[in-house]
């Protein structure tokens, strides 16, 4: 019973762990997938203006390359900012309504604990056990229910500032790599650098998102290639329509 009951409390801490992890890593793939694809599009669609109307001027896929990165960076780490929050007061909305259940109707919140390890297939004495151990330290017991009954284990370790940080930082850096060529050559030559090391930027992270989850490396890294790149593309089309109509 012993051992049943330690490896439960294990269970519970190392899903707190791969909760923080997770999450770091979708901050940084939110902030530079949005980035690099936002500012790939906009950059591809005034080459693809420029080329087709040299009039435009080549500097304006500078210039708008780098307002698309500034904005989109701030905003995102704004977004970042004020969902993190808004899921942290959540949390910690919950957790008081957890606390005065605990304190109100202690028998139902016992009976909660029980119904989830019963579904995690504890039965008799070790049911009792590991009730009566969860149950006899208010922390673990406010731990388990936030936890196991309303899934909220990722929120309360939010940092919104923190977020915001990673996610701007990730959207600038995911955001100046196709832009970097654009600043080496011209735009007729610089389009198809710009794709390689995009495409080879969006598929590297789609690879590491898979290897890191539960997905195959190749599989994800073409799906975020794939999709990244038919974005962009939109982009360049539209550029070069709105350059021989305007």
């Amino acid at each position: 019973m012993a051992r049943d009951m330690e490896r439960a409390y294990r269970h519970i801490a190392a899903g707190e762990q791969h909760h923080k992890s997770g999450g770091t890593l979708r901050q940084v793939i939110l902030g530079g997938q949005d980035g690099l694809v936002n500012v790939l599009g906009i950059v591809l669609g005034l080459a693809g203006a420029v080329i087709v109307n040299p009039n435009i001027g080549a500097s304006a896929i500078m210039v708008g390359g780098l307002a698309a990165t500034f904005a989109e960076s701030v905003s995102m780490a704004a977004v970042a900012y004020t969902s993190g929050k808004a899921q942290r007061d959540f949390y910690y909305s919950e957790m008081e309504r957890e606390k005065q259940e605990m304190r109100d109707l202690p028998e139902i919140e016992r009976e909660e604990i029980k119904i989830i390890y019963m579904k995690k297939g504890f039965r008799g004495k070790q049911l009792e056990g590991i009730v009566d151990k969860i149950c006899g330290d208010d922390k673990m017991w406010l731990e388990t229910m936030m936890t196991d009954e309303l899934g909220l284990s990722e929120s309360k370790d939010i940092n919104p500032v923190g977020e915001a940080f990673v996610v701007g930082v990730s959207a600038m850096a995911g955001s100046l790599i196709p832009l970097a060529p654009f600043f080496l050559t011209s735009a007729k030559f610089a389009v198809v650098p710009a794709l390689a090391l995009s495409g080879l930027a969006l598929f590297c992270i789609g690879a590491y998102k898979g290897k890191t989850t539960t997905g195959v490396w190749w599989k994800s890294g073409l799906e975020m290639l794939i999709i990244g790149l038919a974005a962009a593309f939109i982009g360049y089309a539209i550029g070069a329509w709105a350059g021989g109509v305007f």
